[in-house]
């Protein structure tokens, strides 16, 4: 099977993608298997994952992939670093690339000058990992060229001396989204879960879920069907509004109450989703 077979079968828009899978671009032996998983999204990552004294090895095969069937986004190194440039240089021309997603972003321009070094056809995800970069989220959200934001977890807590507990992430988390709103973007991804217990890992993509997040970035291929699976609507969630939009039809579409029309708009949601992840009714 050829990269681009492989590649074909990912058929969630990153607007909605659920699972991040980050891929070390020094592994390009794994390119291959990593595309074919049942993440929404692949990564190569040419910033944290790379050494210095690799970057241009990393960088060239990726491109390779990239020009030879394979289709994934790209982490490239935080416009401040020297091989910002020589990233978006190379990623320029490669058919494959579906997007970058940028490190250390700490302002809108930042994520609008990517975006016109790449053409100004290649979506942006804006990684914010610090406190500077929070505060300047709905900036950055704002930017031209932003496609979604996400949350560099790891780097924010060493940058800030926070803990990783649920209510010391929740302002950042809270933060993203609301910038997210106000900027009109896709909800936000959150951070990756370290570590391969799956229970823990769908307590914290629960998290995620709770937050208003709609994305989590993933260390390892095996996390993408827990995250896929937590973010998804549940049954549950799709039976209600399934019948709740019948009934809506039956009556004539009629609102009864104040409560009617935010119920619409979250059944529609649902359903919305529902069709995207193929999460079905549940046979009556």
């Amino acid at each position: 099977m050829t990269s681009s077979t492989l590649s074909a079968v990912r058929s969630v828009s990153p607007d909605l993608a659920r699972s991040w899978l980050l891929v070390a671009a020094t592994r390009p032996d794994t390119f291959d298997e990593a595309a074919s998983s049942s993440a929404d999204a692949v990564v190569l990552d040419i910033e944290d994952a790379v050494d210095a004294s690799r970057k241009d090895e990393a960088r060239e095969d990726v491109a390779r992939w990239l020009h030879s069937g394979g289709e994934s986004w790209v982490r490239v190194n935080d416009v401040t670093s020297e091989h910002w440039s020589a990233d978006l240089e190379v990623l320029r021309a490669a058919p494959g690339l579906r997007g970058v997603m940028l490190a250390k972003t700490e302002a809108g321009a930042q994520v609008t000058d990517t975006f016109h070094r790449l053409g100004g056809r290649v979506p942006v995800v804006a990684l914010v990992e610090s406190a500077v970069g929070i505060e300047s989220a709905t900036e950055i959200a704002r930017a031209e060229g932003a496609f979604r934001l996400a949350f560099g977890s790891g780097d924010f807590r060493r940058d800030t001396g926070m803990s990783a507990d649920r209510e010391a992430m929740a302002y950042p988390r809270a933060r993203l989204v609301v910038s997210s709103r106000c900027g009109d973007l896709p909800g936000p991804i959150d951070g990756p879960t370290v570590g391969t217990s799956h229970p823990v890992l769908r307590e914290q993509s629960a998290i995620t879920v709770s937050m208003g997040m709609t994305g989590k970035l993933c260390l390892s291929a095996d996390q993408a069907p827990v995250v896929n699976e937590v973010i998804s609507p549940t049954r549950t969630d799709v039976d209600w509004a399934h019948s709740f939009l019948a009934d809506f039809d039956a009556r004539g579409r009629i609102v009864r109450d104040g409560s009617d029309l935010p119920r619409l708009g979250r059944a529609r949601k649902i359903m919305h989703l529902a069709e995207a992840f193929q999460v079905a009714v549940t046979a009556r």
